[in-house]
């Protein structure tokens, strides 16, 4: 039986044996946070700078989105000088049981906690936020279905105003056959982040697109082992879609975000001092050990940075410093 994408993707990943409340992310595709340590090391410069504007509070809390097998918590927390590190209060936050290896010192939960000050990073988390797509007909915009079994679609009924609100805003159809894939719930999602965040900064790291640049035909997808492989929502592949960042920024302003940076993660890692710059040559004459270890560094950071792969994903920082009043 057909139902909307969004429905399906709900199933495929979080219903009962869905993909992530089994699979490990890591054993299906490679993020940052599993490209090197690198990644983490940035994090955690970036966590001491949010720590310092907010006056070294007692706790600082480190917020890991979409954590899989808590590898960026626990490296950031082994990485944390003992300033830090006594004050820190280091969540991860994932549907899938806690690995049993995992530093007793990170609390594992299904959501974050109301009440976070200091760091939150949603790395690859929202583009798992279920959706649904809509495609341009002669009639106007219509739901996709789809069989989750199989992956066969078909036409369905109109978006309802909201989302028909949101695609003229973020991502008109103008053509028949033009797809877009509807940002809402992932506007929704990274607002109800902000509205937890009562001092602090969130961080979100994702494939991205923004308006102006959408892809008409969409970006939906399924991997597995490492393979891309045709979406087909039956629970045995990861299934995802680049973000609309900009509508998260704006619904995140909207929450209370009360300052925003979108950029990518390129731009993001070299202002945390992740430049991929090569040692001096020289090094190798006086040092040829450290030469081979800076050099290996070098390629650690180079990948993190390149514009054709992981950095030229969009990184959304917005930051909040006042609580609501009642």
């Amino acid at each position: 039986m057909e139902v909307t994408w969004r429905e399906a993707m709900r199933r495929a990943l979080y219903g009962e044996r869905g993909f992530y409340l089994r699979e490990r992310p890591d054993r299906h595709f490679r993020t940052s946070v599993h490209a090197s340590p690198v990644f983490a090391e940035a994090v955690l410069r970036l966590l001491r700078q949010v720590d310092t504007a907010l006056g070294r509070p007692r706790p600082v809390d480190l917020v890991d989105m979409g954590s899989g097998n808590g590898l960026l918590a626990a490296r950031v927390l082994a990485a944390a000088p003992p300033d830090l590190a006594e004050r820190l209060r280091v969540t991860a936050v994932d549907l899938s049981p806690r690995p049993g290896d995992l530093d007793p010192r990170v609390a594992w939960e299904p959501q974050v906690p109301y009440g976070v000050s200091g760091l939150v990073v949603a790395n690859e988390w929202l583009d798992n936020v279920p959706l649904d797509i809509a495609e341009m007909t002669p009639g106007g915009p219509r739901l996709v279905l789809v069989d989750p079994a199989t992956g066969e679609e078909r036409p369905g009924p109109a978006p309802g105003p909201e989302d028909l609100a949101w695609l003229e805003r973020w991502w008109p159809l103008r053509s028949a056959g033009e797809r877009a894939e509807i940002g809402r719930p992932r506007d929704e999602a990274w607002a109800s982040l902000i509205a937890r965040l009562a001092h602090g900064t969130a961080v979100a790291v994702d494939y991205a697109h923004l308006a102006g640049r959408r892809p008409p035909l969409g970006t939906l997808t399924g991997y597995r082992d490492g393979s891309l492989v045709p979406a087909v929502p039956d629970g045995s592949c990861d299934i995802t879609a680049h973000v609309a960042l900009d509508a998260c920024a704006a619904a995140g302003e909207r929450a209370g975000a009360e300052t925003t940076t979108l950029t990518t993660q390129r731009e993001a890692l070299r202002e945390l001092g992740v430049t991929g710059a090569r040692p001096p040559l020289a090094l190798a004459s006086t040092d040829p050990p450290g030469y081979v270890r800076a050099l290996g560094r070098a390629s650690q950071e180079a990948e993190l940075i390149d514009p054709a792969g992981l950095g030229g994903f969009g990184w959304l920082s917005q930051s909040r410093h006042r609580e609501e009043r009642p």
